[in-house]
Order: C-alpha cells, then structure tokens, then sequence
C-alpha cells in the first residue's frame, strides 16, 4: 500500500513540475508576427539585457539574438564595403625631389 502511495504521489509530484516548467505559451508567443528590431536594437544600445529586452516587447529571446545577429552582420558587411571601396582607388604617387 505504502509504495504504490509513494509512486502515486511521485508521479503527481513529476506532473506538475513539468507543467509548470514547461510553458507552451511562450513558445508561440510571436508566431506570425514580425519583430521590430529597431526598437530591439534600441533597447540593446539603451543597455537592456536579453531577457529584459525579450520581456518588455513580449518577443522571445531566440528573437533578440535574431536581431542582434543581423545587425551586427549588416554593420560588418557595410564596414568591409567601405574599406574596399575606399582601397579601390589608388592614392596619387608623390615624385621623387629633383637633386640638385
């Protein structure tokens, strides 16, 4: 009698753990919504965390990272743009002075 109670209350005890850990709703969250990462952005460049950030907007954190991620990749790609395009043209060559 004893362990069958014990199992019983374990099992019960296992439930309910895993469904309050285990929130669904948050996880479709932004299902089909766009994220606006201007104002992610803004936010990170205000010194909000992840979680914060994810909070306040009521977005996901995978989302904030998204943002982050594409920001930070477009502003390298633009970086290196314009590094190429300014090495492209070659400075004018300064002559020798004439000895005299």
């Amino acid at each position: 009698m004893i362990p069958k109670l014990a199992l019983g209350i374990a099992g019960l005890s296992l439930m309910v753990v895993a469904g309050v850990g285990f929130n669904p709703a948050n996880a479709w969250a932004t299902a089909g919504k766009k994220v606006d990462c201007d104002k992610v952005v803004s936010e990170v460049h205000a010194g909000k965390k992840t979680k914060d950030i994810a909070k306040d907007l009521s977005i996901s954190t995978s989302s904030v990272y998204r943002c982050k991620k594409k920001v930070s990749t477009s502003a390298s790609k633009s970086t290196t743009k314009e590094v190429v395009t300014s090495n492209s043209v070659a400075p004018a060559v300064a002559r020798p002075p004439a000895a005299k």
